[in-house]
């Protein structure tokens, strides 16, 4: 089954940005978005990672009662 299109209404300044972002100029503006909400995907799973490690260094020092590296976290 092939996916569904639809229509959606986007500001012009928007389309203008769009069209500032693509990759080559015959790129849909379907592909530029999925693009745009790959982007944000794999920076929400790089956020996650530096998140988790500054979490797990913090606990790792407030467990020793080293409490000295707190302005380097």
């Amino acid at each position: 089954m092939e996916d569904e299109i639809t229509t959606i209404q986007l500001r012009k300044s928007v389309v203008s940005a769009l069209k500032e972002i693509k990759k080559y100029p015959r790129e849909t503006y379907n592909e530029t978005i999925l693009g745009l909400i790959k982007d944000a995907h794999e920076t929400q799973e790089l956020n996650k990672f530096i998140q988790e490690a500054q979490e797990s260094k913090m606990k790792e020092l407030w467990e020793e009662g080293d409490y000295s590296g707190w302005e380097n976290a």
